[in-house]
């Protein structure tokens, strides 16, 4: 039997559990963009009922890198709430964003696809260009221009 992923519909809108990776390598953060979001997003995925947050990570970065990257530690909780830019749903979303160790030699290849079926693609964004970029989680654009010390618990309500 499929392991399901932790995300569910109420009348309220969706619920959602997430991780996602935060890989930088010479100054630029590799996000994704698929053929149907006018957005980059954040490489990682929504986590399975009984998988731990570190588990979805590895698992997620692999589904859409081709590498099985190494945790270096947990950066982020983010508790989100928004309206989804494409499909207008209320998201009530929680994320785990882990610092991945990269690999100097990444040969990354991406197989995947979005919630809507359409291919994803990796991009190497410069971090001092995050600001003038659509991207999501927004609290990238200020939150990695800095050293990253401890874990942070940032609220954002859309």
């Amino acid at each position: 039997m499929e392991k399901r992923d932790l995300t569910f519909d109420t009348n309220e809108g969706k619920f959602n559990y997430r991780v996602g990776a935060i890989i930088i390598k010479d100054k630029k953060l590799l996000m994704i963009q698929n053929d149907c979001a006018p957005y980059y997003y954040s490489v990682g995925g929504r986590v399975k009922l009984n998988e731990t947050s570190e588990e979805a990570v590895v698992r997620e970065t692999l589904e859409e890198t081709g590498i099985k990257f190494e945790i270096d530690r947990l950066a982020f909780i983010h508790e989100h709430f928004f309206y989804e830019e494409i499909t207008r749903e209320h998201y009530h979303e929680i994320a785990f964003f882990y610092l991945m160790k990269a690999n100097t030699n990444m040969n990354l290849v991406c197989k995947s696809t979005g919630d809507q079926g359409a291919k994803e693609h990796l991009h190497w964004l410069p971090i001092e260009d995050l600001d003038k970029t659509h991207l999501y989680p927004e609290f990238f654009k200020t939150k990695l221009l800095g050293s990253i010390t401890g874990v942070e618990h940032i609220i954002s309500k859309e």
